[in-house]
This record gives C-alpha cells, structure tokens and sequence, in this order.
C-alpha cells in the first residue's frame, strides 16, 4: 500500500512539472516569419478555409453525379377507410349502397431510387464557382501570410527597439549618476551652486522614469510578438538578431528601382475573383430561363396483411420498378428573371468599377511605400551623422561643466539633445526594416 501511495506521488510530481515547464525558442527575423507562417493561429484557419473549399468544391460536383437513396415504410391502420359501392354488385337491392374498406391493416415497402440529373444549368455555374471560390480561399491565404510576414517584422523590430533603447537609457542613467555625484561633491565644496544638482537631479528622474516605461513597453512587445507566432505568452522568447545589424541588410538601393505589375499583386487578384464570382452570378441567373433535364429509376417491395408478419418466411413481398425522366421547362416568371438578371449586370459593372479603383490605389501605394523607404535610408544616414554630433556636443559641454565654464543648464539641454538623437537614430532603424516590409509586402 505504502508503495502505491509514493508511485502515485511521484506521478503526480512529474505531471506537474510537466506542466509547469517552459517551452523556449530563439528565433532570427527570418525564422520568425517562418514559424508565424506555419503556427500562427489566423495562418492555420486560413489553411482550413482552403481545406473547407476544396470540400465544398466536392459538394458541387456529386450533385452532378448519381444519386442512391434507400426508403423504408411501415404503416399500421388501425381503422382502415372505407369506401361505398353499389349494393346490388354484393346482391343487394338497386339504388343502395354497401360501405367497404380496401386494403389491410399492416403495410411495409422498401423502396432503393437511383436518380442522375442529365442536365441543369445552374449546376455547370455551380461548378464554375466552386473553382472560384477555392482560388478566393487560396488568396486570402497567401493575403492572411503577406500581413502577417508584415506584422511579424514590425512586432520583431519593436522588440529590438526597445531593448536597445533600455541599453541606452541605462548607460545614460550610468553616466549621470556619475556626473551628478561629481557634482554633489563641488557643492559641499561651496564651488558651485545647489541649482546645478537639482537640474541633473531632474534629469536623472526623468531618465528613470522613461527606463521603467521602456521595460514595461519592451514586455508588451514581446508578448505580442509570441500572439503573431502562435506561441503561449508564459513560454520564454529570445531574438538573434540585433537593430543595428537588421537594418542594414534591410539596405536593398537595387529594390527601389524594381518595377511594380499590379497584376502580381494579391489585392488585385482578389478583385479579379471578386469580379468572376459576380460574372458567374450573372450566368447564374440566365441559365435559370434553360430547361432542366433529370431521371431516375425505382425498385421496391410491398407486403400487406392484418398481422405482423414481415419477417416471417410465409410473407409474400410484391416487388415493383419504374424508370422516369423528368423535364422542368421556365416559361413565365412575371419579370422576376429579368429582374435579378439585371441584378446581377448591375452587380458585375460595380465589380469591375470596385477592380479599377484598386488598381489606381495599388500603384499609388506602390509609389508612396518605394518613396518611404528610400527617405527612410537617406535619414537612417542623416540619425547617424546627427548621432555622432549630438554625443560630441554633450561631451564637450560635460567636460566645461566640469571645468566650470558652462552652468548645469547647458549640460541639460545638451543632454536632452543627446538623448533626442539617440531615439530618432534608433527610430531610423527601426523605419528601414518595416519601410522595407511594406514594400515588399506591395511587390510580392
């Protein structure tokens, strides 16, 4: 018994830390992309949409194919109805009538019916349109992938924004806190006065207050990094890849000179369906005016009596057949056909109405995204010049701060500038990398 109980203590121990242990993953930009693409969860319903069509897709086409359906009938009548007669034909008086039931209390039948529809209009539209609508469902896949490769390199990128931005702060709160105990020490000396440890003061809270910021932001980041990829937000996520080295290999001059066809484009592609679908509501509507064509073919039994008896060996079953062909002929609908065909004409020219316009904003898009990507290289340059003046500027007036030869003023605004620069450098990083995804987002 003792045994037992520690076996299944031991059980339950491992199954809990099962459950409690972490997954982790590491991931460079590009194996991002790839693992969003394949767990993430609108990706994977995307995929099912397009498993839902090629079923459909089926659905259609056996409606064309033949139909087997089998009938079992079982009535009791328990008051059978009657019906009058002459009398006279039972040998009773002229002119009188005799009350007789017809049939027995007890009926089964089986009957096994076969039917193959030869021809129907809507059904050739109906297969035409079940082609359409798998190519929509493939579309909107590779639409669903496209934003979410966008998605995964901004969310990526936001990542690494703000880690290098806390990299920063703290190594800005470091040199600081350094100056400022610099300083601390000049004022007891009486060299300076107590205005000048209450500017750094300020500066070194608002350095901290944007540093608890950042790491609140750089969790949330990365969190919504893990709900793009399909992984539980308790798992453990680390970046390969750094800011500095994403960007420039996101430096491409020969993708600006790339020439855009619209007809590549999936927005198009899906305005093109989008036009199909309405020209086969078109056809649609005109081949309800055609005749439809169907036949079928029956075998069956029939057993009667008073008893129960059907499965009995004496019971006699009676077996019939039949074959049929039926012809629907649409003669007069009052001008509803006309009606709805002109519906659907109506319908088409909004379509391709809707397909110009997209394809109007598709090349003005074009144009602003090749536009934002290259300004978004030329100020990455201009940040980085900027950069490098910023941080010779404020170190030139920490050391006459020092010396005693500019107040703590001069040091603070050069600071702010510094530490404005270093932003709006890490900013132009960050531009390159999704500038360049929202073009290519446009090009591919």
């Amino acid at each position: 018994m003792k045994h037992q109980i520690l076996i299944t203590l031991l059980l339950l121990t491992s199954l809990l830390q099962a459950q409690n242990q972490k997954e982790s993953y590491s991931f460079s930009l590009q194996e991002a992309i790839e693992h969003a693409i394949q767990n993430n969860y609108s990706a994977i319903n995307a995929s099912r949409d397009i498993e839902i069509a090629k079923q459909k897709k089926w659905e259609t086409t056996t409606i064309g194919l033949p139909q087997i359906n089998g009938n079992v009938n079982y009535q009791y009548n328990f008051e059978i109805q009657k019906s009058v007669v002459p009398a006279e034909f039972f040998g009773g008086n002229q002119g009188e009538f005799a009350e007789v039931a017809f049939g027995t209390k007890q009926n089964m039948s089986g009957v096994l019916s076969l039917g193959q529809l030869i021809f129907d209009g809507s059904y050739l539209v109906g297969l035409q349109s079940a082609k359409t609508y798998l190519k929509i469902s493939e579309n909107a896949k590779v639409k669903t992938n496209q934003e979410l490769k966008e998605m995964v390199v901004n969310s990526y990128g936001n990542v690494l924004l703000a880690e290098e931005s806390i990299s920063i702060l703290e190594k800005n709160k470091g040199i600081l806190e350094k100056t400022l105990s610099d300083t601390k020490e000049i004022f007891k000396n009486g060299l300076i006065e107590e205005e000048n440890v209450e500017q750094l003061q300020i500066t070194l809270s608002s350095i901290n207050s944007s540093l608890q910021n950042v790491k609140r932001q750089q969790k949330i980041a990365l969190n919504m990094l893990k709900l793009f990829l399909g992984i539980e937000l308790e798992n453990d996520l680390q970046l390969k890849d750094k800011l500095t080295d994403l960007a420039q290999n996101n430096i491409d001059l020969q993708l600006l000179s790339k020439e855009f066809n619209v007809t590549n484009s999936i927005d198009y592609q899906i305005g093109k369906n989008l036009e199909t679908s309405k020209l086969l509501l078109l056809k649609l509507e005109k081949s309800r005016a055609l005749p439809s064509l169907g036949a079928n073919v029956n075998f069956g039994y029939n057993a009667f009596g008073d008893q129960f008896q059907f499965f009995s060996q004496n019971q006699k079953w009676l077996n019939f057949s039949n074959v049929g062909v039926g012809l629907n002929v649409p003669i007069f609908s009052s001008g509803a056909r006309s009606a709805r065909t002109q519906q659907a004409k109506i319908a088409l020219e909004q379509s391709r109405t809707q397909l110009t316009e997209t394809e109007q904003k598709l090349k003005l898009n074009f144009q602003k995204a090749k536009s934002d990507y290259e300004y978004s290289i030329e100020q990455l340059a201009t940040s980085k010049d900027n950069l490098k003046l910023a941080e010779r500027i404020e170190n030139k007036n920490q050391i006459k701060f020092k010396e005693g030869l500019s107040s703590s003023f001069d040091l603070t605004e050069a600071q702010r500038q510094l530490y404005t620069t270093q932003q709006n450098y890490l900013q132009a990083l960050l531009d390159v990398i999704n500038k360049r995804a929202s073009l290519e987002k446009i090009l591919n």
